[in-house]
């Protein structure tokens, strides 16, 4: 890692996710010390200075992904000459699904000292409302906009054990929850947690099957982030052949054979894709 070799310093700054009472006490300190301040929405950053009572006297700028590319060289020579820049987003940390990462990058190459102000995370307060296992977990981003794309990437993480966290726009949140569904299984336990921390703040709880019903019935509104469980462990005793006989079983039970693959494979911790493979090459053989 590279030492720093100037006097400047990054701060990112993390702003409330919904309720301003909750702005780290120190928030307020650093912008009314900053030399220069990149928001990612300068009249959102103002309204919440004035809700804090600061006055901000240094340079405001902003930084947000259309203009963060041609942005972060002037506040790296700003850090590089000294400056004190505190970086800002919307809501919650910088660099986590927001702009950040470039000048991060940028200033620890340079040997700039990156510092933070810790603060509320999305993320994170998702994760503990959800009720899911968070001992282990990843975070995800928003997934895919085009269909394809998102159902491909979906099915690379139906056998992720940890649990995972998401965002998603309101608009797409029900085709979303239809294609993770499809990918995860209709009964793995999920919650999704809207306008957290705001006065209409909902934690809807359920399989995804019956959350993406909910969905597109009622539309929710606001900021969203999806909480997955992970996949249960993959059985160290079960077999192809088990799975197949299964599936075998259930199929003789009225029972389709996508549906009881899928389900099969949930039980036993096996890949969909393998017990698929296995099924169809069982049929193969027996034709």
């Amino acid at each position: 890692m590279a030492n720093s070799t100037t006097d400047g310093v990054l701060v990112l700054a993390g702003t409330p996710i919904g309720d301003t009472g909750d702005a780290p006490p120190r928030l307020a300190a650093e912008l009314a010390a900053a030399d220069v301040v990149a928001a990612e929405d300068t009249r959102r950053l103002l309204r919440l200075a004035s809700s804090l009572g600061v006055t901000i006297a240094g340079r405001l700028v902003s930084y947000f992904e259309g203009n963060e590319s041609a942005r972060t060289p002037e506040l790296l020579t700003a850090l590089t000459d000294g400056a004190r820049v505190v970086l800002v987003t919307d809501a919650g940390m910088p660099s986590v699904s927001d702009p950040g990462y470039r000048l991060v990058a940028a200033a620890v190459t340079a040997g700039v000292r990156v510092t933070s102000v810790p603060g509320p995370s999305a993320v994170l307060t998702a994760l503990a409302v959800s009720g899911l296992p968070v001992d282990r977990f990843c975070f995800e981003g928003f997934p895919p906009r085009r269909p394809g794309e998102r159902s491909r990437t979906f099915t690379a993480l139906a056998d992720e054990q940890r649990t995972m966290v998401f965002f998603e726009s309101r608009h797409r949140l029900a085709d979303t929850l239809t294609a993770m569904a499809a990918a995860f299984g209709a009964d793995r336990p999920a919650a999704v947690c809207r306008e957290l921390t705001k006065t209409h703040e909902e934690v809807r709880r359920g399989p995804l099957g019956e959350l993406a019903t909910w969905a597109a019935a009622d539309g929710p509104l606001g900021e969203i982030t999806v909480v997955v469980q992970g996949a249960p462990p993959r059985s160290a005793t079960a077999t192809p052949a088990d799975a197949v006989a299964q599936v075998v079983e259930r199929e003789a039970a009225g029972v389709r054979r996508k549906e009881a693959i899928a389900d099969v494979a949930r039980e036993l911790g096996l890949p969909k894709r393998e017990v698929y493979a296995a099924v169809v090459a069982a049929k193969d053989a027996g034709d």
